[in-house]
């Protein structure tokens, strides 16, 4: 119980740092951290941060804190591929949980959708036995795995741009998101937020207006919110597995989906979608998780590391995402995909009034307060 205990404070205190810290350029002194005076570990971990002054002195404390504990191997679970804005966040994160640790703890990262779907991997994380400890989430997955608040951070046009979303996610409201699965006792957590850029429909025929949608199957996750949206916009919503996804375009089971524009590309999708209209209904907003069981295993400089790396890995995901789809996306139109651009996106909006109505009431004031930080 002590152990647990301990191990919550030390999460709940570092998540505040790692967030508190965001921003385009990685720090040369990470951020300090306040430890509880009753946690002797998270102090000596903060100490340790402080002192690092020159890039590379605290990752050669903290490694050098961790590298005689037990050593650990963390499955880690991730359904799209390397390449893209998240796969390349989750490399970064593996790297530096690795130098950070000392060696004792090593990832192993498995990537496109070989683990699963986000379900399934949520499923098996959740069902216990350790065969995934962590996972690169969409956040709003979290929905049915005792993170309801999360289900905020889906709700279309929310997020009017990036820097409304990092308003958030370095706020003290972030804690609080990526904390609730464990306070509810479902048997994970969060460790910092990410996101892989807005999400937009792309489909086989060409959309050039809201109008267009009218009647198209499209692609949605068993979420009710992307249920709602899309038939707030006309279209019929039909399931399908996303690692299914490209042989229903093909085989003409759904007419589109929706993704963000560097996974649309990494996934293949042009190939048989060629057409990606850009009204940006939602930011992509991502979690990584751990399982409590898998934390409660780490030792205090351990989970120490891991909290470190959070915090230069959710930086690291906030520097490259723009850069990295604004490339994707000027690669597409040479490749000849037909992007259209959406001027007007106040009719999409009324559109989705009724999905966001319903889906905010329980959380209204919560709710109020993420969309005034844009």
């Amino acid at each position: 119980m002590k152990k647990r205990w301990i191990g919550t404070a030390l999460c709940a205190a570092m998540v505040v740092a790692s967030l508190s810290g965001c921003g385009l350029k990685e720090p040369d002194a990470p951020a300090t951290t306040a430890a509880p005076a009753a946690d002797a570990g998270a102090t000596e971990a903060a100490e340790k941060t402080e002192a690092g002054g020159e890039e590379g002195k605290s990752d050669d404390a903290s490694g050098a804190a961790a590298a005689n504990d037990p050593a650990v191997t963390l499955v880690y679970a991730e359904v799209n591929p390397l390449d893209t804005i998240v796969g390349q966040t989750d490399s970064f994160f593996k790297e530096k949980v690795e130098e950070l640790s000392g060696g004792s703890i090593t990832i192993d990262l498995q990537a496109s959708g070989v683990l699963g779907s986000e379900n399934d991997v949520l499923d098996t994380m959740l069902g216990g036995g350790g065969t995934i400890d962590m996972s690169r989430i969409s956040a709003f997955a979290l929905t049915s795995y005792g993170g309801e608040k999360s289900m905020l951070l889906s709700i279309p046009y929310t997020f009017v741009n990036r820097d409304h979303f990092w308003n958030f996610a370095t706020s003290d409201l972030a804690p609080e998101f990526l904390l609730e699965p464990h306070d509810n006792g479902t048997g994970v957590r969060g460790l910092f937020y990410g996101e892989e850029g807005f999400r937009h429909f792309f489909t086989k025929n060409p959309v050039n207006s809201l109008e267009d949608l009218a009647g198209m199957k499209l692609r949605v996750s068993n979420d009710p919110i992307m249920n709602g949206m899309v038939e707030g916009l006309g279209a019929s919503p039909t399931v399908v597995a996303f690692g299914e996804l490209y042989s229903a375009l093909q085989t003409g089971v759904v007419d589109g989906a929706e993704q963000p524009i560097a996974n649309y590309k990494s996934n293949a999708f042009p190939e048989v979608a060629n057409n990606l209209i850009l009204d940006g209904h939602t930011l992509g907003a991502i979690q990584v998780i751990i399982t409590d069981e898998a934390w409660d295993k780490l030792t205090e400089n351990q989970q120490a590391a891991v909290m470190e790396a959070s915090k230069l890995a959710s930086e690291y995901n906030r520097k490259i995402s723009e850069e990295a789809e604004n490339k994707v996306l000027e690669e597409l139109k040479a490749e000849g995909c037909n992007v259209v651009e959406v001027t007007d996106k106040a009719p999409w909006q009324e559109a989705c009034k009724k999905v966001v109505e319903e889906n905010t009431a329980a959380y209204a004031d919560l709710y109020q307060q993420i969309v005034d930080m844009q």
